[in-house]
This record gives C-alpha cells, sequence and structure tokens, in this order.
C-alpha cells in the first residue's frame, strides 16, 4: 500500500493544507520565536537571573573584558527579549518562515506520489 492511500487528499486538501503549513510558519515567526528568547531570560525587564540569558551574558562579559560588545548575539537578543521584533524583521521573518512551511507541505505532496 503506497503512502498516498493512507493519505487521500485531493488536489483542493493539498491546496489547503500547504495554507495551513504557510500560516503556522508565520506563527512561528510572530509568536514562538519571540516566546522562546524569552524563555531563555530576555525578557522586556532585562536579562532574568539564573536563566541561560545570565549565563550567556557572564560568558560574553567575561570574553569582552567586563562588559558585553554591542551587535553580539547576547546583544540583540536582549534587544529583542526587551521591544520585540521590528516591523520590518516580523514582515521578513513571516515572509520567509511562511514561504518554509508552505513548500514543506508542497514537498510532502510531492514525496507523497
Amino acid at each position: 500500500m503506497s503512502f498516498t492511500a493512507l493519505l487521500p487528499f485531493s488536489f483542493l486538501a493539498w491546496e489547503v493544507a500547504a495554507a495551513i503549513g504557510a500560516a503556522v510558519g508565520a506563527g512561528v515567526a510572530l509568536v514562538g520565536i519571540p516566546a522562546c528568547i524569552a524563555g531563555l531570560g530576555f525578557t522586556a525587564g532585562g536579562i532574568a537571573a539564573g536563566s541561560i540569558a545570565a549565563k550567556m551574558m557572564s560568558a560574553a562579559a567575561i570574553a569582552n573584558g567586563g562588559g558585553v560588545a554591542a551587535g553580539s548575539i547576547v546583544a540583540l537578543l536582549q534587544s529583542i527579549g526587551a521591544a520585540g521584533f521590528s516591523l520590518a524583521a516580523k514582515i521578513g521573518l513571516t515572509t520567509v518562515l511562511g514561504s518554509l512551511g508552505a513548500v514543506a507541505v508542497t514537498l510532502a505532496k510531492i514525496i507523497c506520489k
């Protein structure tokens, strides 16, 4: 039995699935990534004590002689944690991850044939 027999999607169903994949990708960009950054400890109120972010900041400060370098990954993540993504970043991430979600479903369609 082929995999296609297990998932008997019509052409329209694959189109809907691609749209859902795009929406999931966009959701990851707008909600998932900021939530993960906050989960690391990069928050609006600063770096959370005892978090992975605190350990990253400590390592970066030691490596740079006492301060965190502007433009470093720690500085970038703290900026995102404090203020969120800029509009341009939101548009870019939504475009890229939404497209990847749709492509993933399209590839699944090709593989299932």
